[in-house]
């Protein structure tokens, strides 16, 4: 009788210790960085940063997703988009993703990018035909390449640079939570699996 007592005391010992345990565990589903990295917002906001790539399939394939999760977050999380430059045919869609940000048009254009590129199939090999794809959208052609090689474009550049290496970014898409935890697809199980990570985090840093 006295063993049938302790089976079920270990039992239920066992159960309350697993349902004690995070839903998500650091070094696992997530990496919390040596170094955090300062953020944009004010205190009591959590920043959630995007790296991504305009011409990666699979940050084209997570961006309904992420506009999803972006629609149903309070005003106490920031969600902050940032493009890498893994190589040189990657900078010119950085430049312009910039370039449309300092003219108010990410909004607008930013999931048109995406469907140009994976959808329509559509190279955006120079200045010239980024330039017309904005026209479309109302921006005057001029107006972009000023702003596509402006000071203002180079320095955003540079601070992406900057951002991507404190993150120790290696793929996009790729999320930062408060500028301490980083999650990408394969830490997580995929990309849903990604902002249910996110989630979790942002709950921590309420905490």
């Amino acid at each position: 009788m006295k063993k049938w007592v302790l089976a079920i005391v270990a039992a239920c010992f066992s159960i309350t210790a697993w349902a004690a345990d995070p839903a998500y565990q650091e070094g696992v589903q997530y990496k919390r960085l040596a170094q955090p990295v300062p953020t944009s917002t004010d205190d009591g906001v959590v920043e959630v940063v995007e790296m991504f790539g305009y011409l990666c399939p699979h940050c084209n394939n997570f961006e309904p997703l992420l506009e999803h999760w972006k629609a149903e977050q309070p005003e106490d999380v920031k969600l902050v988009t940032i493009p890498v430059v893994f190589g040189r045919s990657w900078e010119p869609l950085a430049r312009a993703y910039y370039a449309a940000e300092l003219l108010g048009k990410v909004d607008e254009t930013h999931k048109a990018m995406f469907d140009a590129i994976h959808l329509q199939r559509k190279r955006m090999r120079s200045v010239d035909d980024l330039a017309d794809f904005y026209a479309d959208y109302g921006v005057d052609p001029d107006e972009f390449r000023k702003q596509y090689d402006s000071f203002a474009v180079n320095m955003k550049l540079k601070q992406g640079e900057s951002k991507a290496r404190g993150y120790q970014i290696e793929g996009v898409p790729s999320m930062i939570v408060d500028g301490k935890y980083l999650i990408t697809a394969g830490s997580a199980g995929g990309h849903e699996q990604m902002l249910k990570v996110v989630d979790y985090l942002v709950n921590k840093e309420r905490d």
